[in-house]
């Protein structure tokens, strides 16, 4: 971030001489919290800017790992693990933006270098087969920087190219109820785009 300048002479604009301030940006696509589109792992995978609104605001279900991570830091959410959330929860309603809570996001600021370990806890290949497949989620979502425990990078590839977006590097997914919310994930439309940072809130009713 720097102060946004004249082209001709290069001074920043100042609210005391031009009554205007702005700011120059220059970031990579996937920065912080953001949205990964199809395009960006599929040539021919629909880029942010075509992604339909109607799957911009999608029901919300928050899938919590951390009781599994005090016995395995780096867990894989299994398919095992999604039935026994269903059996206290229900079945995951088709056309749900479904997110998975490990409460990594408290560490981004409290301890950089831990939020930045390698493995993580996040989704296993087959979950992700299976949410997609078997309950008809929309878009999926997660606190790390990755979707795979692994560094193959099979769900996220699996994701992008059937189709789906997702969502990385959420936050706050543990104030936000397992099922009732809604969610409203937004992105600057930009022609093209590979990826942005994106900003997701919770609707509760």
């Amino acid at each position: 971030m720097t102060p946004a300048a004249d082209p001709k002479t290069q001074r920043p604009y100042t609210i005391q001489e031009d009554g205007i301030r702005t700011t120059l940006y220059e970031f990579v696509g996937q920065y912080g919290t953001h949205v990964d589109p199809p395009a960006h792992f599929d040539e021919k995978g629909i880029t942010m800017d075509a992604i339909p609104l109607k799957q911009m605001i999608l029901p919300l279900v928050v899938l919590d790992a951390t009781p599994y991570l005090q016995k395995d830091p780096n867990h894989a959410f299994s398919v095992a693990d999604l039935r026994a959330w269903e059996q206290k929860h229900g079945r995951i309603p088709r056309g749900s933006f479904v997110a998975l809570r490990t409460d990594m996001y408290k560490d981004w600021d409290t301890d950089p270098e831990r939020f930045k370990r390698a493995p993580f806890p996040a989704w296993s290949f087959e979950t992700i087969k299976f949410l997609y497949e078997q309950r008809g989620a929309v878009a999926t979502g997660h606190e790390s920087l990755d979707t795979d425990t692994t560094d193959k990078m099979e769900s996220e590839t699996y994701i992008l190219q059937h189709g789906h977006y997702q969502i990385e590097v959420m936050a706050n997914l543990d104030k936000v109820p397992p099922k009732g919310a809604l969610i409203v994930v937004t992105w600057p439309k930009v022609r093209n785009g590979l990826g942005f940072p994106a900003r997701a809130f919770a609707i509760l009713p």
